[in-house]
């Protein structure tokens, strides 16, 4: 069975009343329970935090236990602003990371338009709400 970290970012504890006809009214927890109806051949571990600091914690941990076959990253705002995570996507290197978001951030506001993690992941999905995890993820086991 193959292992993928979920891993959210600020803000998004508050998915499904969050500036629904943005993020839609999917919340985080019925997310990730539509990912494992729909991979159940997939382990989910998931992580979500406002602080900068408990996502690279998580991801240098995921790295350090081993097994997964990637990770799913929802930055959210710190997609435009971290260099610690972007650093820390770098360090675990052969680790795939997977840059989602549920907008598209190209038709949003202009400081949106510009990742400083994406550079330093495997690829990047944005605008398909949440199906944009599942492409990741599908992209993953594959």
């Amino acid at each position: 069975m193959k292992k993928i970290l979920l891993l959210n970012g600020p803000n998004l504890n508050l998915l499904g009343t969050r500036e629904p006809e943005i993020y839609g009214n999917t919340t985080l927890d019925e997310l990730v329970e539509s990912l494992a109806r729909r991979f159940p051949d997939v382990h989910f571990d998931h992580f979500q935090s406002n602080c900068e600091g408990a996502l690279v914690d998580r991801l240098h941990a995921a790295w350090r236990e081993g097994g997964y076959a990637g990770v799913v990253l929802n930055a959210g705002a710190y997609t435009h602003t971290s260099v610690a995570l972007r650093d820390a996507i770098a360090a675990v290197g052969g680790m795939d990371v997977v840059e989602v978001h549920l907008s598209n951030v190209h038709r949003r506001e202009e400081f949106r338009h510009r990742s400083l993690i994406s550079a330093v992941c495997r690829g990047v999905i944005c605008g398909f709400g949440t199906e944009s995890y599942a492409l990741a993820v599908a992209a993953l086991v594959r």
